[in-house]
């Protein structure tokens, strides 16, 4: 997917500065970190996209203390989930750490994006780190989109201890295409992920964008990413069909190598 002015160049908003000017511009990995970061590292190197790209997993929320697994839209909207109190603290850390990035790479305030899902426990997290880097929350530098959304794991799930997690991965990876009982498979997250994505990049152009939302869906998103940046170079030449083109058991199953913690930043692309 070429970098540069996009045909529907009416249709997107260019993001000034150095970053504007070297949207491609991604910083090697200088040293190893460890195989916790191998991920991460892997992904920086190149760029097959028009804006850089961050992930951060919304602080630690309420139902995070409770034990609760809060994965439907009406629940996951209500204030009573909101950040925890050691979760606004991750996510001005977070915030802190994201400025800290920006200045390193020359990134004037001007080109970020915040697009967060409408989740209270991400919008809380996205809200103050706008206001760590001094952005209007309601500006139109950040943006909430549904697709960011939670993964819905079904009514059988929901309001359900955390400890029925490893039930679902333990189906992701014997078939990332099979539904848990009235909720979403991996490969549904993957699609409107991707379709997530691709608004972005038709809407920003050279921008640093980050993606404020939940475990499952920014660990399903790396993987997706990862597998079209080591698939780059195929005859396909738009992010959606480079994303159909890896988008297959043998990949989605192993989603659960991305996993982030509560609160935890990473440049992905």
């Amino acid at each position: 997917m070429p970098l540069g002015p996009h045909p529907s160049s009416k249709t997107h908003m260019d993001c000034p500065g150095e970053l504007g000017k070297q949207a491609a511009a991604i910083q090697p990995a200088e040293t190893e970190r460890g195989k916790e970061k191998k991920a991460e590292v892997q992904m920086e190197e190149t760029s097959f996209l028009r804006n850089r790209f961050w992930v951060l997993r919304h602080g630690k929320s309420i139902p995070n203390e409770r034990g609760l697994i809060v994965s439907s839209l009406e629940n996951g909207a209500l204030s009573e989930y909101q950040l925890a109190s050691e979760g606004v603290k991750q996510a001005q850390l977070a915030g802190e750490l994201f400025l800290e990035q920006l200045k390193e790479r020359n990134i004037p305030l001007e080109s970020v994006r915040i697009c967060y899902s409408p989740f209270a426990r991400t919008s809380h997290t996205a809200k103050v780190v706008a206001s760590v880097l001094n952005l209007p929350f309601e500006g139109p530098q950040c943006k909430v989109m549904e697709d960011l959304r939670e993964r819905y794991f079904g009514p059988s799930f929901e309001l359900m201890s955390h400890d029925k997690y490893p039930e679902i991965w333990a189906l992701d990876e014997k078939d990332p295409f099979m539904q848990p009982e009235g909720g979403e498979s991996a490969n549904d997250v993957a699609n409107r992920l991707a379709s997530a994505m691709a608004s972005m990049e038709l809407e920003f152009q050279g921008c640093a964008v980050l993606i404020v939302s939940h475990g499952d869906p920014l660990q399903i998103l790396q993987t997706i990413l990862s597998a079209v940046k080591q698939h780059n170079g195929s005859t396909c030449d738009d992010l959606s069909s480079m994303v159909q083109a890896v988008k297959i058991p043998s990949i989605l199953s192993q989603h659960r190598k991305f996993a982030l913690l509560t609160g935890e930043l990473r440049q992905i692309i």
